[in-house]
C-alpha cells in the first residue's frame, strides 16, 4: 500500500534522517509503500537526499520552498493535493532558530523564528488536516523539542517558538482524536545538526545523531491504526546540554 509521506526541513539534519529512516522501513517491510514528499529551502539538499531514498527503493517527490513564507506554503499544500489526491502523514519538522542574551535579540530574529517554527507549521498543518479528517486516517508529527518544556537562558526566541507549537500539538489532538487521526509530538534534546554551526568534538560525542530521532518516528508511524505513540522524548544519555 502506498502511503504519501510530506517530510518538511528534509535536506539537512533531522529531515534527512526521517526520509532515509523512511525509506529503509519500506524496504524491510513489504506491505509499507512509502512515497515521500520531501520539500526544504535548497533544491540541491532536496536533489541528494531524493537520490539516497530512491536507491533504498523509495519514490520521491521534491518541492523546494521557504515555509516562513505563506505563498510557499500554500503552493506546496497544492502541490501535494494535485499531484496525489490525499496524504497519509506530514512530519512537520521544518525549524529555524537564532540564539543570543535575551537583551540582544532583534524583531527581525524574532520575525524570523517564527514565521517558520509557529506560522508555517500552523498553516501547512491546516491545509492538509482536512484532507485526513475527511477520510478519517493519518498521522501528523510535530518535531518540537525539549524546548517546548523547558527554558534555556539563550534561547529565549526559540523557546517562546517551541512552547508555541506544543499549543498547538494539544489543540491539534482535540480535532484529531474523533476523526481516528494520530498526532505525536516528539521532543529531542540536543542534536548534532547543521543547526548549531560548528562545535567541538567533545562536544559532539555528547550529542544525539539525527537518525536516533528518525528511527523512533518510523516505528511511532508503523503502529497498528488503533494505536497512537503521543509523545517521543529524546535525550542524550548525559542530560540537557547546559545553555550558559
Amino acid at each position: 500500500m502506498t502511503h504519501i509521506i510530506l517530510v518538511s526541513g528534509a535536506g539537512k539534519g533531522i529531515g534527512r534522517a526521517i526520509a532515509l529512516a523512511f525509506s529503509r522501513a519500506g524496504k524491510l517491510n513489504p506491505d509499507f509503500d512509502p512515497l515521500l514528499v520531501l520539500c526544504s529551502r535548497s533544491q540541491a539538499d532536496l536533489d541528494s537526499i531524493a537520490v539516497e531514498c530512491q536507491a533504498e527503493g523509495a519514490a520521491t517527490d521534491t518541492f523546494a520552498c521557504d515555509l516562513g513564507d505563506m505563498e510557499d506554503v500554500r503552493k506546496l499544500a497544492s502541490f501535494v493535493l494535485e499531484r496525489h489526491g490525499t496524504i497519509d502523514c506530514l512530519v512537520n519538522n521544518a525549524g529555524v532558530g537564532r540564539f543570543g542574551p535575551f537583551a540582544e535579540m532583534t524583531e527581525e530574529d524574532f520575525d524570523y523564528t517564527m514565521a517558520t517554527n509557529l506560522k508555517g507549521t500552523f498553516f501547512l498543518t491546516q491545509a492538509l488536516f482536512p484532507v485526513m479528517e475527511e477520510k478519517r486516517s493519518g498521522h501528523i508529527f510535530f518535531i518540537t523539542s525539549v524546548a517546548a518544556e523547558k527554558a534555556f537562558l539563550h534561547s529565549s526566541v526559540y523557546c517562546m517558538s517551541k512552547f508555541g507549537q506544543r499549543g498547538l500539538v494539544e489543540t491539534m489532538r482535540l480535532y484529531a482524536r474523533p476523526c481516528n487521526v494520530r498526532i505525536t509530538d516528539v521532543r529531542p534534546g540536543a542534536v548534532y545538526t547543521p543547526m548549531w554551526g560548528e562545535v567541538t568534538d567533545d562536544l559532539k560525542t555528547v550529542m544525539m545523531m539525527p537518525e536516533d530521532i528518525a528511527e523512533p518516528i518510523v516505528q511511532a508511524y508503523l503502529q497498528p491504526g488503533r494505536t497512537t505513540v503521543e509523545e517521543i522524548v529524546l535525550r542524550p544519555t548525559g542530560g540537557d546540554l547546559q545553555d550558559g
